[in-house]
C-alpha cells in the first residue's frame, strides 16, 4: 500500500542556535514554560522576570521618578549643601537618594515577579456525579455544562466561586481573571498601568509601599523646595516673588510635587483603608458584600500583619521549567481507502502528494475532473445522448465551463466559479422541465 500525504510535505529545517532554536520541531522537543506561556505577558533574563502586556508603562513611571529628583538634586540639594553645619547638608542628598533608589527597587519587585497567577488546567474539571464517560479534547469545554460556581465557607460564611472558561478551573476565593494579562491571579487586588503588573497576592506589598515611598519622596522635595525660596528671601532680604522667580527649577519642582501627592497620597490612604479592612481594590468596587460581614476581615491588627508580616507564598508557576512540547500535526500518512472518503466530504478536493513530490490522481479525482474524455483540444470523446442535448457543442463556451471547473481544484477553499453561460443553460433546463410537466 502506497503513504501519501494528505498535505504538501514541508520544507526540511534544521534548528538555527542563533534563533534560539533548540530541537527539530517533532513533537518530542522541550521548552521552558515561558516560552509556550498561553498569558499576555512579557519575559525578560530567559523567564526570571515576568511583566504584564504594558511594560513600556515602567520606562514612563521611571522617568516622572528620576527626572524631578536630578533636577532637585542640581538644583536645589547642592546649594543647600552649605546652609547646614556640621556636613547636615550632604544629609538632604543621601536622604533623597537613598529614598528614590529603594522606590525604583519597590517598583521593579512590583512589575517584574510572578503576581499570584494560577496555573491554566489542560482539560476541564469533571463534574462531580458524572459517572458517564465523556472524552474531551485538550482546551476544549467538556460536552456536559459545569455549574458556573461553587460555594466555599468561610469563617463560617458562604462565598460563591466562579468557574473560568479560560483556565479551565474554579477560581480560589478573591480570586479574578485578568483580561488585560490574561490571567487568574490570587487576591486580585487591579492591574495597575503605571507599574505594568496585576496587583495581587505576592507583590500587593510591595506595590503598597512604592506608592507609600513616593508619597514621602513628593513630600520630601515639595518641603526642601520651600526651604531654598525660604533662604533666598532671607539672604537678599526681598519678597517672596521676586525669590521664587531667582530659582524656577524650584517652582515647578513644588507645582509638580503638589499634583503628584493627590494622586499618590490619595493612593495610600486609600490603600490603608483597604488593609484595615482586608478588601481588595476588586471587592471593594465589585461587591461590598452585599451589605454583609466582609468574611475575610480579622480585625486591624491581624489585617495589617497579614499584609506587611506574613511570608510571601511560593509561585505556582517555574517559568524556566522544562516542558514538552504540544505535538503539532506536520504530515498525516492516510491509506488509499480513506482517500475517498476525503474527497467525499469536501467538495473542492485538495491535492495529494506521494513521498516522491509528484500529484497523485485516484479514480475518484479523475472522474470528477473528466480527464478520460477530454481530447488533446480539451473537448469531449465521449459524451452521453442525453448530456450532449443540453452541453454547448464543443469550442471556447464548452472549454471555459470545463477549465473554470477543472482550475478550482487547487484552491484552499474549493470555492467553485460558475460562468453566466452555464447559469443560462440550467436555467433554459428548467423551462423546458416545466413546459413538459404543464403539458
Amino acid at each position: 500500500m502506497r503513504q501519501t500525504y494528505a498535505v504538501p510535505p514541508p520544507p526540511s529545517r534544521t534548528p538555527d542556535p542563533a534563533a534560539g532554536d533548540s530541537a527539530i520541531d517533532d513533537g518530542t522537543d522541550q521548552l521552558r514554560t515561558y516560552q509556550v506561556w498561553k498569558g499576555s505577558n512579557i519575559f525578560f533574563l530567559k523567564g526570571r522576570l515576568i511583566f504584564g502586556p504594558d511594560a513600556r508603562s515602567l520606562l514612563l513611571t521611571i522617568f516622572l521618578i528620576v527626572a524631578p529628583i536630578a533636577i532637585f538634586c542640581v538644583f536645589v540639594a547642592r546649594k543647600l549643601m552649605d546652609d547646614f553645619p556640621h556636613h547636615w547638608g550632604i544629609s538632604i542628598v543621601v536622604i533623597v537618594v537613598v529614598l528614590t533608589s529603594l522606590d525604583l527597587i519597590l517598583l521593579l519587585l512590583t512589575s517584574g515577579r510572578d503576581p499570584g497567577i494560577i496555573p491554566r488546567n489542560a482539560h476541564p474539571p469533571e463534574l462531580e456525579g458524572y459517572e458517564g464517560h465523556t472524552e474531551a479534547t485538550m482546551g476544549q469545554t467538556p460536552p456536559f455544562r459545569l455549574p458556573r460556581t461553587k460555594d466555599v465557607v468561610i469563617n463560617g460564611m458562604i462565598v460563591k466561586t466562579k468557574y473560568c472558561d479560560t483556565c479551565m478551573l474554579y477560581r480560589p476565593p478573591r480570586c479574578s481573571h485578568c483580561s488585560i494579562c490574561n490571567n487568574c491571579v490570587q487576591r486580585f487586588d487591579h492591574h495597575c498601568p503605571w507599574v505594568g503588573q496585576c496587583i495581587g497576592l505576592r507583590n500587593y506589598r510591595f506595590f503598597f509601599m512604592f506608592v507609600f515611598i513616593a508619597t514621602l519622596l513628593c513630600l520630601y522635595v515639595h518641603g526642601f523646595c520651600w526651604v531654598y525660596i525660604k533662604r533666598i528671601m532671607n539672604s537678599e532680604e526681598t519678597t517672596i516673588w521676586k525669590a521664587m522667580a531667582k530659582t524656577p527649577a524650584s517652582i515647578v519642582l513644588v507645582v509638580y510635587t503638589f499634583i503628584s501627592v493627590w494622586f499618590v497620597g490619595g493612593l495610600s490612604v486609600f490603600h490603608l483603608y483597604l488593609i484595615s479592612k482586608n478588601q481588595s481594590t476588586y471587592e471593594n468596587f465589585r461587591y461590598r458584600y452585599d451589605g454583609l460581614a466582609n468574611p475575610f476581615d480579622k480585625g486591624l491588627l491581624e489585617n495589617f500583619m497579614e499584609i506587611f508580616c506574613s511570608s510571601i507564598p511560593p509561585s505556582k508557576n517555574n517559568f524556566r521549567a522544562k516542558v514538552c512540547k504540544e505535538p503539532r500535526m506536520v504530515s498525516s500518512f492516510v491509506s488509499s481507502n480513506i482517500e475517498k472518503s476525503v474527497g467525499d466530504l469536501e467538495m473542492g478536493r485538495k491535492p495529494i502528494w506521494d513521498e516522491t513530490g509528484r500529484e497523485v490522481v485516484d479514480d475518484y479525482d479523475r472522474a470528477i475532473r473528466n480527464d478520460d474524455n477530454l481530447d488533446e483540444d480539451g473537448g469531449l470523446t465521449d459524451v452521453s445522448p442525453d448530456l450532449s442535448r443540453i452541453l454547448p457543442p464543443q469550442g471556447l463556451e464548452g472549454r471555459s465551463v470545463l477549465h473554470s471547473r477543472r482550475s478550482s481544484m487547487g484552491r484552499k477553499s474549493g470555492s467553485w466559479e460558475i460562468s453566466p453561460d452555464v447559469l443560462a443553460l440550467a436555467a433554459g433546463v428548467g423551462e423546458s422541465k416545466r413546459v413538459i410537466s404543464a403539458t
